[in-house]
């Protein structure tokens, strides 16, 4: 089911969050937030819209910043210098719902543009990584395409490809699928669970509760900006301790 087998060296988790608090406004989007993830471990953020699922990942790699509490990723103190957000953000992964191609680019392109950019890596070699990963996300053949030329699902893989092209320590999902047509979800969920098996550290935000069950190492329930109920999918889906949880799986897998 997991791979904590994989995990290995520095044994503190690879994320910290520690009584993060976020406001958008008069609107508190998290609330005394404390979560660690492990190296190689799987997580899954589930919970009704506006929950705080997403600003919870987002604050990870500082795309939304925190009014209190603190998040250590990798090591490195998350502060407002901007050196240690440059020095997270290349260790972190992200995917939208939206796919964030740059339409101009060719799939290749696409790939290479940070590892070039930001790793200052040759074009060969950035060129090689990209079709590596092109190759693991299975569609190598699109890689002299245009975005606008393949499918939400090809667009989405793409996508995950060009984030592991940065070869990051973490990778955040931000409902990955919702943007798809149904047709195109499986492809997309079966290359998450390919990644999954391969020891990749995930934090997926997703209603998509049979890939929860078959990967996750725990699964997390949110709702008002709280973490309400944490456990290992067996126990989540089968045995939630709170009313709130019990409300929200009858009302998702139904």
């Amino acid at each position: 089911m997991n791979d904590k087998q994989n995990r290995q060296g520095d044994t503190r988790p690879i994320v910290h969050m520690a009584n993060v608090e976020k406001w958008f406004g008069a609107f508190q989007a998290l609330r005394n937030v404390s979560l660690d993830v492990d190296q190689g471990e799987k997580i899954v953020l589930c919970g009704p819209s506006g929950s705080g699922k997403s600003t919870l990942i987002r604050c990870i790699n500082q795309l939304e910043k925190i009014e209190r509490g603190r998040i250590r990723v990798n090591g490195v103190e998350l502060t407002e210098s901007d050196r240690n957000v440059e020095t997270i953000r290349k260790e972190v992964g992200m995917v939208f719902q939206q796919f964030n191609l740059f339409p101009h680019l060719t799939v290749l392109e696409n790939c290479m543009l940070a590892p070039r950019k930001v790793r200052a890596v040759s074009k060969e070699e950035a060129a090689a990584t990209a079709r590596r990963f092109l190759e693991r996300v299975k569609i190598p053949e699109q890689a002299n395409k245009y975005p606008a030329q393949l499918s939400g699902g090809q667009q989405q893989r793409v996508a995950i490809a060009r984030a592991l092209c940065m070869s990051p320590k973490i990778m955040l999902f931000d409902e990955p699928t919702s943007a798809l047509d149904p047709e195109m979800v499986n492809e997309v969920l079966d290359t998450m669970t390919d990644l999954a098996h391969e020891g990749m550290t995930m934090v997926v935000v997703t209603h998509e509760m049979g890939f929860a069950r078959k990967v996750a190492d725990r699964v997390i329930f949110m709702d008002r900006g709280e973490i309400v109920e944490t456990a290992d999918p067996e126990a989540f889906f089968t045995k939630p301790q709170h009313d709130r949880t019990k409300t929200f799986l009858g009302q998702i897998m139904h």
